[in-house]
C-alpha cells in the first residue's frame, strides 16, 4: 500500500499532463504557426512540451526546499532528456512504420546535426557550471543565457522565405485550417470536457481560432499542469521516504533511497508523456524532422531553463544551496551520464542517412539498461555502485567538480 498510493497519484499526473499537454500543444502550434519545419520542433513544440519539467524542478526545490530539492530537479530534467533522447526518436520511428505506409525513414541531417551538436555544447556547459560545493542565482542565470543563444541561433538560422512569411502572415488561414478540420469531428458537450479536460473543445470548439482563444488555452493549460507537476513531486518525496504521512489515511512506507533516483525514471517518464505523443503525431504526419527536433529541442530547454530558472529564482528568494558531498557525487554521476548518453544517440542517429527498427530497438535498448543501472543504483547494487563509481572518478579525474 505504501508503494501504491504515490504510484497511483504519479499515473494520475501523467494523465493530466497529457490530457492538459493537448490544449497546450494545440494553443502553441497556432502562436508559431509560420516557423519553418524543424525550428518550430526545436523551439515552440519543445518549450510546449517540457513545461512539466519545469514546473516539477520548481516544486522539487521549494517543496523539498534544499540541495536534495536541487537533486530532484536534476534528476528530472537529466531522466527526462535521456528519456526524450532513446525512447521518443525509438517509438516515433516503429508507431511509423508500423502504419505500413514506409520501412524507414529519412531525417535531414542538417537538423540532426545542428540540434545534436547544440545539445551536447549545452550539457558541457551545465556539467562545467553546475559544480563544486553552493549554487547560486548566477548559476541558473547562465543556464538560461545558454538557452537563450540557442533559441536566437535558430531565428536567424531561418531561411529568408520563412522569415517573410513569419512577418507578414495573417491568422486567417490558419484559422479556415482549424475550423475545416473541427467541423468533422464530433464535438463533446462543454460538461464531458470540461471534467475531461479536452481544453480545446472548452475554449475553441467549433469557433475559428485566433489569438485570443489560443493565449487563453494556452494560459489554462500550464495553469492546469503547474498544479498536478505540485503533486508528482509529493509522490516522488513520498516514494524515496522511509517513511510518510498521508492526511487521513495514515502513516505508509516508501523505498527509503534518494529523490534522486525516484525522479529519474518516474518523475521523468511522467513529465514526458506530452513530448512522447507530440513527437508520435508530428512522425505520423510526415514531420520526421520535428518529431526528432522536437526531442533534442526539448532537452536543451529542461537542461538549461527548465533547471535554470527554478535554480535562479529558489537562490534569489533563498540563498545559495550548499550541497552535501553525497549530493555533490550523485550530480556529478548523472551529469556525466547525461552527456555520455547524448553523445552515444547523436552518433545513432547521424550514422547513415536512414532510421529504421534496427536503430529505434538500440535506442530502446540503451535506455532499459538505463533503468536497470538506476533500480540497482537505489538497491545499493555492487555492479552499478561499481559504474557509478568509475564516472565520478572521471569527473574528478578532469577536475570537473
Amino acid at each position: 500500500m505504501g508503494l501504491l498510493i504515490p504510484l497511483f497519484l504519479i499515473a494520475l499526473c501523467c494523465l493530466v499532463i497529457w490530457r492538459a499537454g493537448d490544449g497546450f500543444m494545440v494553443a502553441s502550434e497556432y502562436v508559431g504557426r509560420n516557423l519553418s519545419e524543424g525550428v518550430r520542433g526545436a523551439t515552440i513544440n519543445a518549450i510546449a512540451s517540457s513545461m512539466p519539467e519545469v514546473f516539477t524542478s520548481f516544486f522539487f526545490l521549494f517543496v523539498l526546499n534544499d540541495a536534495s530539492g536541487f537533486s530532484g530537479g536534476i534528476g528530472t530534467t537529466a531522466g527526462s532528456a535521456i528519456f526524450n533522447s532513446m525512447v521518443i526518436p525509438a517509438v516515433s520511428i516503429i508507431a511509423v512504420i508500423s502504419m505500413g505506409a514506409v520501412k524507414r525513414i529519412e531525417i535531414s541531417r542538417k537538423v540532426l546535426f545542428r540540434d545534436g551538436i547544440a545539445l551536447i555544447i549545452a550539457e558541457f556547459i551545465f556539467l562545467i557550471l553546475i559544480s563544486g560545493s553552493a549554487l547560486d542565482w548566477y548559476h541558473g542565470l547562465l543556464l538560461m543565457s545558454v538557452y537563450v543563444v540557442y533559441i536566437v541561433f535558430m531565428f536567424v538560422s531561418m531561411d529568408k522565405k520563412t522569415k517573410e512569411a513569419l512577418m507578414t502572415s495573417t491568422p486567417q488561414e490558419d484559422e479556415e485550417d482549424h475550423q475545416g478540420e473541427v467541423e468533422n469531428m464530433e464535438t463533446p458537450s462543454f460538461f464531458l470536457a470540461l471534467i475531461t479536460l479536452n481544453l480545446e473543445r472548452v475554449f475553441i470548439g467549433k469557433s475559428k481560432i485566433n489569438d485570443t482563444r489560443a493565449w487563453f488555452l494556452l494560459v489554462t493549460a500550464t495553469m492546469c499542469i503547474a498544479g498536478v507537476c505540485y503533486w508528482l513531486v509529493l509522490a516522488c518525496e513520498w516514494l524515496g521516504e522511509k517513511t510518510y504521512e498521508v492526511p487521513y489515511l495514515g502513516t505508509f512506507e516508501g523505498l527509503d533511497i534518494p529523490v534522486m533516483f525516484v525522479a529519474l525514471i518516474l518523475a521523468s517518464a511522467a513529465s514526458s508523456f506530452p513530448d512522447t505523443i507530440i513527437s508520435i503525431k508530428d512522425a505520423k504526419k510526415g514531420n520526421y524532422d520535428d518529431a526528432i527536433s522536437n526531442a533534442l529541442g526539448s532537452n536543451i530547454f529542461d537542461v538549461c531553463f527548465a533547471l535554470g530558472f527554478p535554480l535562479f529564482v529558489f537562490t534569489l528568494i533563498n540563498g545559495p544551496i550548499v550541497m552535501s558531498e553525497d549530493i555533490i557525487n550523485l550530480s556529478s554521476e548523472l551529469r556525466l551520464l547525461l552527456l555520455l548518453s547524448t553523445v552515444v544517440a547523436v552518433v545513432i542517429f547521424t550514422a547513415g542517412k536512414y532510421m529504421g527498427r534496427g536503430k529505434a530497438f538500440i535506442l530502446l535498448g540503451i535506455y532499459v539498461f538505463f533503468v536497470i543501472y538506476i533500480v540497482g543504483r537505489g538497491a545499493g547494487n555492487e555492479w552499478a555502485q561499481s559504474i557509478a563509481d568509475g564516472l565520478v572518478s572521471m569527473v574528478h579525474f578532469f577536475n570537473i567538480n
